[in-house]
């Protein structure tokens, strides 16, 4: 069956052309970012685009609600969420096919964060619906801001399993990475997922951020071993959390091994060769260990 979707409202091109007005935003499915806590932080595009729309899908309808009700918006509502998405997919995207804009919410942050809508998003391509996404909110990007820890690369890996050794799993898969880790986890497996992180990770330092932009928000930062004792002796925190691990260091080079491996290999093979293979492996500078090399063997000639 061939779907035809009119083109959105705006220059008849752009699909992120959103209009103002009730009734005239174009059929499609609208990925939109709601606050993660201080309901203030909303776009205004966002709240133009739900005023405006035929059917919010949320996650949560009773969250959703609250949320519109403070800033005095109705509009329809439906759930999708992981228990009825195989069903509601149809049914949405059935909407967009007959003229409808649908807008889709998670209880807060940017959909299709830990949640069932990318399976959406991808039938919506497959069946050739325009997309459009108004961004916003997103603890992983708030928790990362707060926390000090680098942020020039990082890796979201959603929530770590309860099961210890599927975690154990997970986390030797992360170990090297060189990158800044971020978990959401639950507060009542803090402590124990802490430690955890420390016992296969090593003693990082790391960062709980908890009900990020909400009155009780907090951020503590310190390693994960003092981490997991404070929560242990505290208790499970209350509310959400966002944790944030440093990256793996680089390995520092083992200058004896090093010398004592070129000094082996310099004893029957050319001082390039013997380099290039040392560097190969320990994982040093070749261009360090070509320079050692050179010295040991100037040092040996008589």
């Amino acid at each position: 069956m061939t779907r035809e979707f009119r083109p959105l409202a705006g220059d008849g091109k752009s699909p992120k052309s959103v209009a103002q007005n009730r009734g005239d935003l174009a059929a499609g499915l609208y990925i939109l970012a709601t606050p993660i806590g201080n309901a203030r932080d909303v776009s205004l595009r966002a709240l133009e685009t739900l005023k405006a729309c035929d059917v919010i899908a949320a996650e949560d309808t009773r969250v959703t609600s609250k949320l519109l009700a403070i800033h005095g918006i109705s509009r329809p509502l439906i759930a999708y969420n992981d228990h009825n998405a195989p069903q509601m997919r149809p049914k949405i995207l059935a909407r967009i096919e007959q003229g409808q804009a649908v807008v889709l919410v998670s209880d807060a942050g940017t959909p299709l964060v830990s949640d069932p809508g990318y399976k959406l998003v991808r039938e919506a391509i497959a069946a050739g619906a325009p997309i459009v996404a108004v961004p916003g909110a997103s603890a992983v990007l708030t928790g990362l801001a707060l926390s000090g820890l680098p942020s020039d690369r990082f890796l979201f890996a959603g929530f770590l399993p309860s099961r210890a050794g599927e975690r154990q799993s997970v986390l030797e898969e992360l170990k090297g990475l060189r990158a800044t880790l971020i978990f959401f986890e639950s507060a009542q497996r803090l402590g124990e997922s802490l430690a955890a992180l420390a016992d296969v990770l090593g003693d990082r330092q790391a960062v709980v951020a908890r009900e990020l932009t909400k009155m009780h928000e907090e951020v503590r930062r310190g390693a994960l071993r003092e981490l997991a004792a404070y929560y242990e002796k505290t208790g499970a925190p209350k509310g959400e959390v966002t944790l944030l691990v440093a990256p793996a260091q680089a390995a520092v080079p083992d200058d004896t091994r090093i010398d004592a491996a070129l000094k082996a290999a310099l004893a029957f093979m050319p001082v390039k060769a013997a380099a290039e293979l040392i560097a190969g492996l320990t994982g040093g500078s070749r261009k360090q260990i070509y320079a050692r090399a050179l010295e040991l063997k100037d040092a040996a000639q008589p």
